[in-house]
């Protein structure tokens, strides 16, 4: 068992069936993600409406790679571990052992987010009804200490295929999806909260860049042009490149 007054976080490890503690967080912070203020703050309110026991979303958090929406939810877990709240991450592969897991930190004074980070699943692929369950409940009510946050490339989570639209009609007026598209919409349905999230302009990309070399002397025309040809190698401007630009201007000066 884990003594959630000690540790913050958790990952589940499947061949110990349990959970395992994580003392070592990823220090992002809140202030260091540029260029997504609008979805920021949406998350940060519910999150702390969340803390405050007061009605919260699950929360989808999908778009373009490299956009900052894992480092989002590691920032809001430094910004509010303090205040209650713990991150238990999973993997897909993992669901089945959902219920099990949610048994464990149900009664637990903590607030509770499952982060479930690029979350897809494949066209036979089931284990997302776990997750369904754990998000409103079966004939036990989910637990109001739980909320989970996933991210993903994919809006509706699982792919959809023109051979899934043939069931569509219209009814009078209305649009009936076939079975096979209302199944799998059905679970992107159960987040209460959409974020999208798309590769920002290059002044987004910039500004991102200044933000990492803060106290490095480099003039900014010269930061600026190194920036921008690192961006057209790697075809993105993503918070993900002005990271990993950082990176590799610190290890070739040294």
């Amino acid at each position: 068992m884990i003594d959630w007054n000690d540790y913050p976080a958790a990952v589940f490890r499947p061949r110990l069936e349990a959970l395992r503690p994580i003392a070592d967080l990823d220090p992002v912070a809140l202030d260091d993600l540029i260029g997504i203020e609008r979805q920021k703050a949406a998350l940060v309110e519910n999150t702390e409406r969340f803390l405050k026991g007061e009605y919260a979303n699950n929360v989808l958090l999908w778009g373009s790679r490299g956009t900052g929406k894992s480092s989002l939810i590691k920032a809001l877990l430094n910004a509010y571990a303090a205040q209650g709240l713990r991150v238990i991450e999973f993997f897909k592969e993992d669901l089945r052992y959902l219920p099990e897991v949610i048994d464990t930190i149900r009664t637990e004074p903590f607030r509770f987010i499952l982060f479930l980070d690029d979350l897809s699943f494949g066209e036979s692929d089931a284990t997302y009804t776990y997750l369904k369950s754990a998000m409103e409940g079966s004939i036990e009510r989910s637990p109001e200490n739980v909320r989970v946050y996933a991210t993903s490339n994919r809006r509706h989570l699982v792919p959809e295929y023109q051979s899934d639209n043939a069931g569509v009609e219209v009814r009078d007026g209305e649009l009936h999806y076939g079975d096979a598209v209302e199944e799998k919409i059905s679970l992107a349905d159960r987040f209460g909260l959409w974020l999208s999230f798309y590769q920002g302009t290059q002044d987004d990309y910039l500004r991102m860049v200044e933000h990492y070399f803060r106290g490095v002397a480099i003039k900014k025309e010269v930061l600026h042009l190194e920036a921008k040809r690192f961006a057209a190698s790697r075809a993105s401007r993503s918070g993900r490149t002005a990271k990993q630009f950082y990176l590799h201007y610190m290890q070739v000066e040294r």
